[in-house]
């Protein structure tokens, strides 16, 4: 090679230093970017040239034509990132089922400064004192009161696990916003990608990394597989659907249930499109939903990943009451995978039992021969506790819908139709709690007394263990708190993989400070090498070139 041939040796190493450099800065400067991964400098020699060929000598007699700036790679584990998405995904799941029965326990402990229990507690004082003096005015009036202070409490737990119930309606759609944002962006960083590197030169390193960053936030969303192709795009499944390939992203849409409002993800571009009598279109997604819900939620199975999943199942598909509980089939297949519905269940069981039954009571002893004459002006019997009328009229009185429920048996008593007789608490004397014979009746005070002391209710058809109406509450309470403790102990452990995975992830991709610096020491004295080297040969041409010149 001649003298000028090898000025081009030198500088390759000159340029190949300063990439190398360039890489290592970019490095060092995004050392505390969130999502970035670490870039490393591949160099190759470049071809040699045969000089001569000798079947006897050891090698053949070559020259080398300098160094090669062969490719600056991404530092990634596989592996690691396939176990961290999908491990974080899973503690997201449980994070959610954790926070909404922390706030359940939240709302069951304690709403506007007054408890609950206090006031179930107050109704039962207020009936063990009307055992003891039924036919005073006092302790009549005393249980008017209390059973008021009591549906007015119960409604106001009731109505905090709706809204609840709704706030989680509203952040699953947020989810699914996100969701959909993040497809876009993919498809677009696909195409950005793939036309940066089609010309083999350039590596779109900073763009796989915020690629890199969405594949984790996805994968907290939910259950996520993707592969890259051999141009640089990548394909997205999400829960086992595409969610975005080279073609197009996929995008989920949202089904309002008209009478709760709830929302259900579904597919929409394998949705059937049907145009209704009114004009405007409904989709059919019977068969596109996001989940199946009918799974059961196992880690065997891969079912328990994902916050959107979570909050599917804690918000339920609903407003739960008494009635999910008569049927063990219905309870175990609509209710029971729900945290929320599963309380808000048995909290309107524990309201349905003690109005019914105290109800009950009063009728069995106006009926009774010779009972206490607890009966109205029209002579219908006289209920302590009466349902809300609910029907509905257009804006000319025209009747829309009529309640049914109206005129019905006591076994039709919820929350959300429940009210202390309003004649009743303008004269709470009515109860009289006198017989025909002008004794007062002890024995309907002491039935009413019983209705709360029968060990005869279960929590759910699951449980089996009875309990009477004073300790039902707080059995409910107990439950939240012991699955809750369940649900952390799980969040807890799944966390703490997520964190050491992610330490381990970090080793590898993370920017080490020290390793930089060393690498920066390398390829300054590489340049610094290849500098020298083209000085010699500078030097030698300059000899050269006097010596011939004298």
């Amino acid at each position: 090679m001649s003298l000028f041939g090898s000025l081009y040796v030198g500088a390759s190493g000159l340029q190949t230093g300063q990439n190398a450099l360039n890489t290592v800065a970019h490095n060092l400067s995004n050392a505390d970017t969130v999502g970035y991964t670490r870039q490393q400098t591949l160099l190759n020699d470049r071809q040699y040239n045969t000089l001569s060929v000798n079947p006897k000598a050891v090698a053949n007699q070559q020259i080398g034509l300098g160094v090669s700036y062969a490719d600056v790679r991404q530092v990634r584990d596989y592996f690691l990132d396939q176990t961290y998405r999908r491990e974080s995904g899973r503690s997201a799941f449980y994070e959610v089922s954790y926070n909404t029965l922390t706030e359940i326990e939240t709302l069951l402990g304690e709403l506007e400064g007054e408890s609950f229990s206090n006031s179930l507690n107050n109704l039962w004082e207020a009936v063990q004192e009307l055992a003891k003096q039924p036919a005073s005015s006092v302790t009549q009036g005393l249980l008017i009161q209390r059973s008021s202070q009591f549906v007015e409490q119960a409604t106001n737990v009731y109505g905090a696990l709706c809204n609840y119930q709704d706030n989680l309606n509203v952040q699953l759609k947020g989810e699914v916003d996100k969701i959909n944002n993040y497809a876009d962006r993919l498809f677009q960083l696909n195409n950005d990608i793939i036309r940066i590197e089609a010309g083999g030169i350039e590596k779109a390193n900073d763009l796989r990394d915020e690629r890199n960053k969405i594949l984790d936030e996805l994968g907290k969303l939910g259950n996520i597989d993707y592969n890259e192709d051999l141009e640089g795009g990548i394909s997205v499944k999400f829960e086992g659907h595409i969610l975005v390939n080279r073609a197009m992203p996929f995008k989920i849409g949202m089904d309002t249930d008209p009478e709760t409002g709830f929302y259900t993800p579904f597919w929409l571009t394998d949705a059937k499109k049907v145009l209704q009598e009114d004009g405007t279109f409904k989709y059919l997604i019977d068969n596109c939903k996001v989940y199946d819900m009918s799974r059961t939620i196992s880690t065997e199975a891969n079912t328990d990943i994902g916050s959107l999943k979570g909050m599917l199942l804690a918000r339920g598909t609903h407003r739960a009451d008494y009635t999910d509980l008569q049927d063990a089939k219905q309870y175990n297949d609509e209710v029971s995978s729900s945290v929320l519905m599963n309380v808000m269940a048995e909290f309107d069981n524990l309201i349905h039992n003690i109005v019914s039954q105290m109800n009950q009571v009063l009728e069995d002893a106006a009926l009774k021969e010779g009972g206490t004459y607890l009966r109205n002006e029209d002579g219908s019997i006289l209920q302590l506790f009466e349902r809300i009328g609910s029907d509905e009229y257009d804006a000319n009185g025209e009747l829309i819908r009529e309640d049914l429920s109206q005129g019905q048996e006591n076994t039709l008593f919820t929350i959300s139709n429940l009210i202390v007789n309003p004649d009743l608490v303008k004269e709470p004397t009515k109860l009289g709690f006198i017989k025909m014979d002008a004794k007062e009746d002890y024995e309907t005070a002491q039935n009413l007394q019983l209705v709360f002391e029968k060990a005869e209710y279960t929590l759910n058809p699951n449980v089996t263990t009875k309990t009477n109406l004073v300790d039902y509450y707080s059995n409910i309470v107990s439950q939240v708190a012991n699955t809750g403790a369940v649900f952390y102990s799980i969040y807890s452990n799944e966390q703490a993989t997520v964190d050491s995975t992610e330490y381990a992830r970090q080793q590898v991709v993370g920017v080490s400070d020290d390793e930089e610096l060393n690498n920066m020491i390398k390829f300054q004295n590489a340049y610094n090498a290849s500098s020298r080297y083209i000085n010699v040969i500078d030097e030698m041409l300059e000899h050269i070139l006097n010596t011939l010149g004298a």
